[in-house]
Parts: C-alpha cells; structure tokens; sequence
C-alpha cells in the first residue's frame, strides 16, 4: 500500500538522511521525495515522501517521532492507490 510521509525536519545537517535510512530499514520504498526549505520558518525542512510497503506506517510514524531531527511527522494513505 502506499502511504505519505509529511515530515517538518530541523535543519541539522544529515537530518533527511537519517531519515530515509531509517524508512528504508523498516522494509519501505519510495517512490518520490519532495522537500522545500522555509527560512521564515527558522530554516526548517518541509518534507513529503511517497512510500510503498507491506507493513502497517503507525511503527514507521513512531520510530520516526523517537529521531531528535524529526519536529512532525504524519502518515497518510495515498488516495487511490492499490494495496
């Protein structure tokens, strides 16, 4: 099924790929990654990735939470996508 990651990171240096190492290693694939940065906004990360994988996001969303660059993060289901 596939899911979207919007996340709003801090802006440390590594964060996104701390990141994407992270969902890769939970069993998830992307399929595309978007990401603007907001210097009103204290420099932070606004980022959207499209995920595909088999195991439910709630334990992806939770690790995610745990990593200290992470400030939101929120899981959808992607609307129309095939499970």
């Amino acid at each position: 099924m596939q899911y979207r990651l919007d996340l709003v990171l801090k802006p440390a240096e590594g964060a996104l790929v701390r990141v994407i190492g992270m969902v890769e290693r939970r069993g998830f694939s992307f399929s595309n990654i978007a990401g603007s940065r907001n210097v009103d906004d204290a420099g932070r990360w606004h980022v959207q990735m499209d995920i595909d994988g088999t195991r439910p996001p709630e334990t992806l969303r939770h690790q995610l939470e745990k990593v200290y660059d992470c400030e939101s993060v929120s899981v959808v289901p992607v609307a129309g996508a095939s499970a």
